[in-house]
């Protein structure tokens, strides 16, 4: 028989509040994702960010309305 494990992810909401886009690697910091920002670049460069379901590597990566982002069983949507 196999075991199979279900990981539990939260999901949250972003507001920009008036703003055009957030860079990835800023609000990865905001959400207390990540301590500092060399740590935020750090993940982003190891692939272990998803945004709308695909692995993204750009640091700054400039985040817009109903983007969806992916890190450590989190889960923010930008509003």
């Amino acid at each position: 028989m196999k075991t199979v494990t279900f990981v539990k992810k939260t999901m949250k909401e972003f507001d920009l509040e008036g703003h055009e886009f957030i860079a990835l690697n800023q609000l990865m910091k905001l959400l207390s994702w990540v301590e500092s920002g060399g740590e935020a670049n750090l993940c982003i460069d190891n692939g272990e960010v998803i945004v709308n379901q695909n692995v993204e590597l750009q640091r700054r990566k400039k985040l817009r309305h109903d983007d969806k982002i992916e890190f450590n069983n989190q889960i923010v949507v930008i509003k």
